[in-house]
Order: structure tokens, then sequence, then C-alpha cells
């Protein structure tokens, strides 16, 4: 009350009418601000249960009629007769679709029941800071300070290079992470954000390079890692996607590029590689979100990502990609259901970075080659790394398997991070076993975790 009537003081008349325009001008600044930003109150997320082929045509049918939103899997052309199916249905069609599922005797349960509300919910109730934390959402203009702060406070692990822009023109900084070395040594190379609205998976990358940083001279095996080896480690794949994620709709997954011929935007980025390009899998249909693209490589993201992996392929041994959610641990191949040269080995690897994670929080995942785990799926980039000749290429499906799916709150960016980190490392220390010439490296790194992972299977 005391600051309203200091409001209206000396001349009424002329400072309420101001003071009201001021406070009508925030109002409709707000409301606009407001109707640029998807709402998806009153949206459901439903897993449906096809028992029957008729089931699956049903879905399918479904998704050509009305506007449903695929989270698992990616679009209606992979789902299968007993294979879950995740959809998030618009609200105005809530009623139709449940009488339709009641009619054909689907079985299905609600996963979230206001996608809105649980939107509202993934940032914690803590005021969020001005600056970059590790245990938040951080949008891109927070990341894009903490990597030029890190690297400059870093110099003797740390350097940067920019290998492109984006479609709208946002640097793409790859880090390398490594002791600073004359010569030239055997690397990793990860990325995260591929898809735009998988936060979980830039906020691992992020935590990867603060674990390595702070935990290098006191953690053996990552010491004699980044001894030995160089991580290059892209913090965010899909920037504008990402981007677009935080500020104008929480629901995109694709790239923000034009397509010729077509009002819908952008392309999914991880089914534009040439590795069995749009033959299976993905669509050739620009408003799809599995959008394959005009040709291989029309990303430019990508063509920045694949570019610099085939100029360092002699030293890239290892291709780590980071998504969401479903707690998988994947090899190639997802474009064929022939088993890869070295499926024995990299099934090995697997499963010892699986019990390495299981190990901490009892987390379980699922591994094994993309197209025999979950489906077919051409264009993804751990498949062109391996035809490339990058050997040990894995794509991790982070937490979780579907309470919150793509909207893992802030509370478990922290045990997400630390349980895929133990996985890294193992698969990290395997790699740099094999690729250093003596067995110093061996004994300090692989036999360190091979003892570990013993004793957690006791």
């Amino acid at each position: 009350m005391g600051s309203k009537s200091k409001l209206i003081s000396a001349v009424p008349g002329q400072i309420s009418f101001t003071a009201n325009m001021k406070v009508l001008l925030l109002f409709g600044l707000v409301a606009v601000a407001l109707a640029d930003i998807a709402r998806f109150e009153g949206d459901q997320l439903l897993r449906l249960k096809p028992a029957l082929d008729d089931h699956v045509m049903l879905i399918k049918e479904l998704a050509n009629s009305i506007q449903v939103d695929f989270w698992r899997p990616e679009s209606p052309e992979l789902v299968k007769v007993n294979s879950e199916v995740d959809i998030r249905v618009p609200a105005m069609y809530i009623d139709m679709v449940y009488t339709i599922l009641q009619q054909n005797d689907m079985e299905h349960e609600v996963l979230i029941v206001n996608l809105q509300t649980a939107v509202d919910a993934q940032n914690d109730n803590k005021p969020s800071p001005r600056t970059h934390s590790y245990t938040k959402y951080n949008s891109w203009d927070k990341i894009q300070s903490w990597i030029a702060s890190i690297s400059s406070s870093n110099p003797g692990l740390i350097s940067k290079q920019v290998i492109g822009s984006t479609y709208e023109g946002r640097p793409m900084t790859l880090l390398k992470l490594g002791k600073m070395s004359s010569s030239t040594k055997p690397a990793i190379f990860m990325d995260c954000g591929i898809h735009a609205r998988e936060w979980i998976s830039p906020a691992f990358c992020q935590w990867f390079v603060m674990e390595a940083l702070s935990t290098y001279g006191t953690d053996a095996q990552m010491t004699s890692l980044l001894d030995q080896m160089d991580v290059f480690v892209l913090p965010v794949f899909n920037i504008d996607g990402y981007d677009y994620t935080h500020k104008t709709n929480r629901m995109w997954r694709k790239t923000r590029s034009r397509n010729s011929g077509s009002s819908c935007i952008g392309t999914d980025p991880n089914r534009n590689w040439n590795a069995g390009w749009c033959t299976v899998g993905a669509s050739s249909n620009p408003c799809s979100d599995t959008f394959c693209g005009q040709t291989p490589e029309s990303e430019i993201e990508v063509k920045n990502v694949a570019d610099f992996i085939r100029r360092n392929k002699s030293i890239i041994k290892s291709y780590i990609t980071v998504h969401s959610y479903s707690q998988l641990l994947l090899f190639p191949y997802s474009y064929t259901y022939d088993l890869a040269a070295d499926h024995s080995e990299l099934l090995k690897v697997a499963e010892g970075a699986s019990v390495a994670l299981n190990s901490l929080h009892g987390t379980r995942y699922t591994i094994g080659p993309g197209a025999a785990t979950i489906y077919l799926a051409a264009g993804g980039s751990d498949d062109w790394a391996y035809d490339l000749g990058v050997k040990y290429s894995y794509t991790f499906e982070l937490r979780d398997t579907g309470r919150y799916g793509f909207l893992l709150p802030e509370s478990q960016i922290k045990p997400t991070c630390e349980e895929t980190m133990l996985a890294v490392k193992y698969i990290a220390a395997y790699v740099q076993s094999v690729s250093m010439d003596t067995g110093t490296t061996r004994h300090v790194s692989w036999l360190c975790l091979t003892e570990c992972l013993d004793e957690c299977k006791q």
C-alpha cells in the first residue's frame, strides 16, 4: 500500500496515466512473449502397448490423422507388435484417442497427465543461478560463456577450436581435453545434444569436462587417459535446436534449417549421415521428426562434424554420442540387422560399461546393436563413424525409461552424470589399452577398472 500511495502523488492524473501505460505496456510485452512460447496445457504422454498387427496399423493411422508427437520410437514407421510406444497427444484430441484405444482394446497407460506441468516442474524450485551450473539445464548463452571460461582457466589441459557454424550462424566450438604434447595422440570423440529436446545429454558433456579437469592428477585412470590420449568434446551438437527449445518450443527435436519446397522446418541430424541414408527408419517428408534431409550431410552441423572426424580419422579411435531417453547402450548397426565385424568385442566392452554404470545407483541399461535392440534406423552418426573406421562407436540413451522422458528433472542430473561417467571411463580405458603400444597404460587404467568391476559383480 505504501508504494502505491507514493505513486499517486503530486499530479494524480498525469502520474496515474503514465503508470497505467507502463503497466499496460509491461503486460503487453509479457503477452507477446508468452504467445511466442509453445504451451502444452492438457497434453498427455501416453504409453501404448500394441499386441496385434491391427494395433500397429491403428497407431500409424492415428499419426496420419492428428498431430501426434512420437517420443519412443521416434516415428510411427518404427512401431512394432509388443513394443511400447510413448506418444504425446494434444489436449484437444485426448478424449477421441481414449475412445479409439478402448474400442480397439489396446492396453495403455498415462505417463504424464499434463505436459505443461511437467515442463514447468523440470527445473527445480531453487532460484536459477545467473551463471553456469552443472546441476542445471543451462541455456546456450550460459554454455557458450562456460566454454570460454573453462578453456581459459585450464590452458594446460584444454583447448578449443571452432569447427564451423550452425545454420543460424552460431559457432560450433569443440573442446580438446588432454595434456599438451608435442606428438600426436590417439583420441576419443564425444558429442551431446544431437536432438534438441534431450537436455540431459548436453548436461552430461559439461559434467564430463568438469570431472575430467577436476580429477586430473588425483584420479589415476583419468590422469593416465589425459596424459596418453585426447578427448574431443562437442558440448552441444544441434545448437540452433537446443536454443529453440529454451526460448520457443521445449519439444523441438530437429535442426532449424529451411527446407526447399516446404514450410516445415528442420532435419533430423541423426538421420542425415551417410550410413544407409534414408533407407529404413527415416522419412523423406520434411514435416516428419525423422526427416533425413535432402541429401546425406545436407545439414551444416552434420557436415562440420563429419569433416572434422574425416580429417582426424587416423587418430580418432572411439566415437561416443549421447542421447536420451530409454537407458540403452547401443553400437552398430542400426541401419541393418547384419552384425558388425567387431560385434563380439563391441558387446564385451558394452557389457563392462553397463556393469560400471549399474554399480553406483543400480540403474539398469539394455545393451546391443541398435537394429536388434530397438529398431532399424538409417543415417545415424555411430553407424557412420564405424563404417569410416572408428571401431569403438557407441550411442548412450540416458535416463529414464519413460516416467519423465525428455523432461527429466534437474534433481536427476547429478546421479545420471555420475553413473554415465563410470561407463564412459570404462570405454575410454579399454580404448586406451588397445591404442597404446606399451603395457604400462594397460596396467594403470584398464586393469584398475577391471579389478573394480570384478568387485561390483560379487
